[in-house]
């Protein structure tokens, strides 16, 4: 191919690939777009689109794919090649959650084997190894924080357990010290320990500093304060500065051990990273695959242009945002039509055209989606050339026509059959009609050696060339002549005219410049033009009654299929009708003779006359030859169907009224029977709890016994647990309701042990939580727990302890609080106990 960054900046694909970036998750698949190269081979092509349409897929009807810390680790990996460096903290947390995020997509992929779905996908996954072992070394260091455990190491235990008491007994001094510094009135009542260069220092009045004893280790910008760490702590902070050297040797040791047991498994790690890049840039390619509304046509294995509803993936989002539709392009270039010669007028959609044809070609051979009609077929071309737009060049010396004479230098000799050369202007830059010579001569040449191609002009010899020569075909973009408006259409078998005395007129040209101008052209050229223009309107003319035929016969056809089916059902109803009405009928004639039957007995029972009862047999039968006679038959079977349906109606109405009526009485009788049980069971003072009492708290089942009453609250056990609850939240138990739910907690079940939880819980539950040195968002989920667990445990009063400082983690743990619905109130402890470094709170229980 020819000049690709020239190429690419022509068709816009810079653009295309700057859209896929934004598609990106990591800097790793931002690499890939950049790496994203025009590729010939036809298996190489066929697994890059298919792997894409396989993600668009996945972007569709799956919504457990991983998408999270997609991080790149590469660095720190290949860094660590070297003995003796490691991962930094941030690093290794990076890389747990990097190599979490691989482990869920390699999962992802396995759990597809049995359906058989996205093979083009799990063959990537499967060649990526995951080691539990890497997981399991991580974990033992770090917290779900990302920082290093404190029981990382036994040595790294024993050294920030020692710090705690260090920084305990500091605190502990720093604050009886603070205490006499108030009491001698060296400083102020509200003044409170600060830190300066990581130690606890105490702000003092520059008239007072040489009465406290200590380090000066700051003052401040007026040199009014001095802050001043007293000389009975400088020790202990010394201790606490030297064991946060040995923590930090600790924590490097720990890394160091882990970067050398990893070391074995780096090259594997790595290929985890190409594996996460690739998958984050198929996954690009198909996010813009949707946005551009693109799809996978049929791919053939030879050179093949054969696109139906085509667009330009640029030109379809600037007008989708805009609210306008792109014309769709249908174009054909095969091994019979190899050359489409376009012609049409100026600002047509020639070169739009050759663009769209260009971009999509190129994208597909990147291993992109194109958006066209997936019956579209598509192949593979080795060579894709270009000539669009003025390539001039003062330090080549060229002009503007001896650039395109350079280009098709360039095609002739490196062209093949499996070129796709695409020429706007064909032939312009030079006098015209020794430009069209040449032009056609050299699209001669293009023609003989086999090469497809999209070309543009505006030359009438290249039109009439084209007519006639085998293998190329002419196209035109279409044109309204009523309204002189392009329509951005492509239609292909005839020549365009470039409509320029129409467009001069609706611009505006007077007249008589035009007549003098077509006097000068000549009357053939004029003559040719406007045949071309008569052509194409009788064309779209035409087309348009056939397209209003064919349409109309569609109507035609759906109507009559429509009334045929109406008939067939009609048919059928009322053959379904006639013999429901018959059977119906018959079933009533012989009822009514069971009736007349039966009626008969009973004057026999009842001594009647046997002449009476001949003569109503006779009667009888008479009815029946009536009824069976042709020609009263059809009226007897209406009469009979009408007569059927009112009965059916009456008895349905009747029997519904009757069901009303039994369920009515039948509320009445409950209703009176659950009045007088609760008239019955209901005793004054039923609600009053009473010592011996059987209750239970309100929402829980476990029974328990009332063993003493004090006004609003009782003492109630509860199995071995004894509690002072309010008598408003306990309910009174009957002795069934207690066996019963004896009887229910009896029963294995999770309730049992969590219950056991419970109780363990209780047992051992410490009021006190102590969060100093912890970063606010551990501090909080801490002190979130501690305040759940005291709850639960029924413990009014906690004791939070978390230093003074600056009085930022205070600050937010006492936002905190305010959230939390069973926290009833905090405040301060005591001066003498810690004052604002330590937060009472208040449960209600």
């Amino acid at each position: 191919m020819i000049y690709p960054e020239f190429f690419e900046e022509k068709i816009r694909f810079n653009r295309v690939r700057e859209l896929v970036k934004e598609q990106c998750l990591s800097s790793l698949g931002r690499e890939r777009v950049d790496e994203m190269r025009f590729v010939t081979l036809h298996d190489v092509v066929q697994r890059w689109v298919n792997q894409t349409n396989e993600f668009k897929r996945i972007c569709v009807e799956e919504s457990s794919f991983p998408t999270s810390y997609y991080i790149d680790v590469r660095g720190p990996l290949n860094r660590i090649k070297v003995e003796g460096l490691f991962l930094e903290e941030r690093e290794l947390f990076d890389l747990r959650r990097s190599l979490l995020s691989v482990k869920e997509i390699v999962r992802f992929f396995k759990n597809k084997e049995e359906q058989n779905a996205y093979p083009y996908l799990r063959e990537i996954a499967a060649k990526v190894m995951v080691y539990p072992y890497v997981f399991e070394r991580i974990d033992a260091i770090l917290n779900k924080f990302g920082k290093i455990k404190d029981n990382a190491s036994p040595e790294l235990a024993r050294i920030r357990h020692e710090m705690v008491k260090k920084q305990g007994s500091v605190s502990r001094k720093m604050a009886a010290i603070l205490n006499k510094a108030r009491q001698d009135g060296l400083i102020e009542a509200d003044v409170n320990v600060a830190i300066r260069d990581g130690r606890a220092v105490i702000p003092v009045p520059a008239g007072n500093k040489r009465k406290l004893s200590g380090i000066i280790h700051d003052e401040s910008a007026t040199g009014k304060t001095s802050f001043i760490e007293p000389t009975e702590i400088v020790e202990i902070n010394n201790e606490i500065r030297e064991l946060e050297y040995a923590d930090r040797r600790e924590v490097s040791r720990i890394l160091i051990a882990f970067s050398d047991n990893i070391r074995p498994y780096l090259g594997d790690l790595i290929f985890s990273y190409e594996f996460l890049g690739i998958m984050d840039f198929i996954r690009a390619k198909a996010k813009f695959a949707l946005q551009i509304n693109a799809g996978l046509p049929n791919m053939v294995t030879h050179p093949e242009v054969n696109w139906e509803e085509a667009t330009h993936p640029l030109l379809y989002l600037q007008h989708s945002a805009e609210g306008k539709e792109v014309v769709p392009l249908t174009i054909q270039l095969n091994r019979e039509q190899r050359i489409v010669l376009i012609s049409g007028p100026n600002a047509g959609g020639k070169s739009v055209c050759l663009q769209t044809v260009g971009l999509l070609q190129y994208m597909f051979q990147c291993g992109l989606l194109v958006p066209m009609d997936e019956r579209s077929a598509i192949g593979i071309y080795k060579h894709i050339f270009i000539d669009i737009g003025d390539q001039q060049s003062i330090e080549n010396d060229l002009s503007t026509y001896s650039s395109h004479l350079v280009n098709m230098k360039f095609f002739l000799k490196n062209g093949t059959p499996e070129s796709l050369i695409l020429i706007d202007e064909f032939g312009t830059g030079t006098e015209p009609a020794l430009g069209g010579a040449i032009a056609e001569s050299v699209l001669k040449e293009y023609n003989r050696m086999g090469l497809h191609g999209v070309i543009t002009t505006h030359y009438t010899n290249l039109k009439h060339y084209a007519s006639g020569a085998q293998g190329i075909v002419n196209g035109a973009m279409q044109f309204d002549t009523h309204q002189i408006k392009p329509l951005f259409k492509l239609l292909t078998g005839q020549p365009g005219s470039s409509f320029a005395f129409e467009i001069a007129r609706k611009i505006g040209l007077p007249d008589h410049l035009l007549d003098s101008a077509k006097e000068q052209i000549g009357e053939d050229h004029i003559n040719f033009d406007k045949h071309l223009r008569e052509i194409a309107r009788d064309k779209r003319y035409w087309e348009q009654k056939r397209d209003n035929i064919r349409r109309k016969d569609k109507q035609l056809e759906d109507v009559y299929d429509k009334y045929l089916s109406l008939l067939e059902n009609s048919k059928n109803e009322r053959k379904l009708i006639i013999e429901k009405a018959r059977h119906e009928a018959e079933q009533l004639m012989a009822n009514a003779n069971k009736q007349i039957e039966r009626t008969i007995r009973e004057i026999k029972e009842s001594q009647a006359e046997k002449e009476r009862t001949k003569k109503a047999r006779e009667n009888l039968a008479d009815l029946k030859v009536k009824l069976e006679k042709p020609d009263n038959q059809k009226h007897k079977i209406d009469r009979e169907i009408e007569r059927i349906k009112k009965r059916r109606k009456r008895k349905d109405e009747k029997e519904e009224s009757q069901k009303e009526n039994v369920a009515t009485d039948a509320r009445s009788d409950s209703e009176i029977g659950v009045k007088k049980q609760t008239s019955s069971t209901k005793t004054p003072h039923d609600d009053v709890i009473r010592k011996g009492d059987k209750v239970k708290l309100e929402g829980q089942s476990l029974p328990g016994e009332v063993m003493e009453v004090n006004g609003k609250n009782a003492l109630v056990g509860f199995g071995h647990l004894i509690t002072n609850v309010k008598t408003s939240r306990l309910q009174k138990m009957s002795n069934n309701e207690v066996k019963q739910a004896l009887r229910v907690l009896n029963r294995p079940s999770v309730g049992a042990g969590v219950a056991e939880k419970v109780r363990e819980k209780k047992l051992t539950f410490k009021p006190d939580i102590d969060v100093r040195g912890q970063r606010a968002e551990e501090a909080i989920q801490n002190v979130t727990e501690h305040i759940d667990d005291a709850a639960m445990c029924e413990v009014a009063t906690v004791k939070i302890l978390h230093g003074k400082g600056n009085g930022i983690l205070r600050q937010m743990l006492r936002e905190m609080l305010n959230t939390m619905p069973h926290v009833k109130s905090f405040k301060d402890e005591d001066i003498r106990f810690g004052g604002s470094g330590i937060t009472i709170v208040e449960i209600d229980i």
